[in-house]
C-alpha cells in the first residue's frame, strides 16, 4: 500500500518530511509570535503588540502555503502539534533577539530543505521553496534592525517607548530587482 501511496505524488519521503517539519516550524513561529505579541501587550509596548500580532498571522500564512503545497502534489500534509510555547520573557530586549533568532534558524531550515531538493533532482519543491527563501531576506532583515534600535535609541528614559514606537515602520525595500 505503501508503494501504491508513493506512485501518487513525486515527493520523495525524504522531502516530505522536510517540509511537514517545515510546516510545525512555521506554525511554531507563528505561535511563538503571537505569545511575544500578547507578552508586549500586558507590559505596555502596544506597537510591537501589534507588529508580533502580524509577524504571528504572516507566520501562519507560509504555513499554510507550505501545506497545500505539499496536498497539491499528492503528498501528506500533516497539521502539527503545537505546545510547550514560551509566553514569559525576561525582557523586552529579550522578545526581539529570540525573534531575530527563530528568523535565522528558519533560514537555515529552508537552507537545508533546498539543498536536499537538489541532491534529490526536486527541482519542482526547489522552485516552490524559492519564494521562502527570498522572503527570509526581509524577515531577518526586519528583525535584525528592530533589535538594532536597542543599541542606536538605548533603553534608558523613554527608550522603550521610542523603540516600540518605530518597530512597526521598519520596512525591507528590495533595492534589487527592476
Amino acid at each position: 500500500m505503501k508503494d501504491l501511496l508513493r506512485l501518487r505524488t513525486s515527493l520523495t519521503e525524504d522531502i516530505e518530511k522536510a517540509l511537514n517539519d517545515q510546516i510545525k516550524m512555521e506554525a511554531e513561529a507563528s505561535a511563538m509570535y503571537l505569545a511575544m505579541s500578547s507578552w508586549c501587550d500586558r507590559n505596555g509596548f502596544d506597537f510591537s503588540a501589534g507588529y508580533f500580532k502580524n509577524q504571528s498571522d504572516e507566520e501562519r500564512e507560509h504555513m499554510l502555503r507550505l501545506f497545500k503545497y505539499v496536498s497539491d502534489m499528492g503528498g501528506r500534509a500533516v497539521s502539527p502539534d503545537i505546545t510547550g510555547v514560551q509566553v514569559e520573557f525576561e525582557s523586552f530586549r529579550s522578545v526581539f533577539e529570540q525573534a531575530l533568532q527563530q528568523e535565522i534558524s528558519v533560514t537555515q531550515s529552508f537552507n537545508r530543505m533546498a539543498d536536499k531538493c537538489q541532491k534529490a533532482k526536486d527541482y519542482v519543491t526547489f522552485t516552490f521553496l524559492q519564494w521562502f527563501l527570498k522572503e527570509q531576506i526581509e524577515e531577518e532583515y526586519v528583525a535584525r534592525r528592530a533589535l538594532e534600535l536597542f543599541e542606536i535609541i538605548g533603553e534608558e528614559g523613554t527608550g522603550h517607548y521610542e523603540i516600540d514606537k518605530r518597530v512597526p515602520k521598519i520596512k525591507y525595500e528590495d533595492t534589487y530587482e527592476g
